[in-house]
């Protein structure tokens, strides 16, 4: 025997119904501050090395992003002097050739 659309639609609506009274009644009980302090929890997962692969890969991505931007610096300070010295040498080739006119 197979349900219809109609008793499919009542069996969802009152699930949903259901639902919602159970989130209605949850959100009236008194609760404590400490049930939503995340940080016991944490330091307990902290504690028994669960965050250990995370906290060395986050480690070694600022190391790496900290000598990316160093290099990085470097790099324009050179390619700064580097064009300076190129602008200097044409501004030098431009103005000889005038005066060897």
């Amino acid at each position: 025997m197979s349900a219809t659309p109609a008793e499919w639609v009542s069996a969802g609506s009152a699930g949903l119904s259901a639902v919602s009274l159970i989130g209605l009644a949850m959100a009236f009980v008194d609760a404590d501050a400490e049930y939503f302090d995340p940080r016991p929890a944490v330091v307990r997962a902290v504690a028994a090395g669960r965050f250990d692969p995370l906290l060395i890969r986050v480690a070694n991505a600022r190391f790496d992003v900290r000598e990316m931007a160093a290099e990085t610096r470097a790099f324009l300070a050179l390619s700064l002097r580097e064009n300076a010295v190129t602008v200097a040498a044409l501004l030098m080739l431009l103005t000889a050739s005038e005066a060897t006119r």
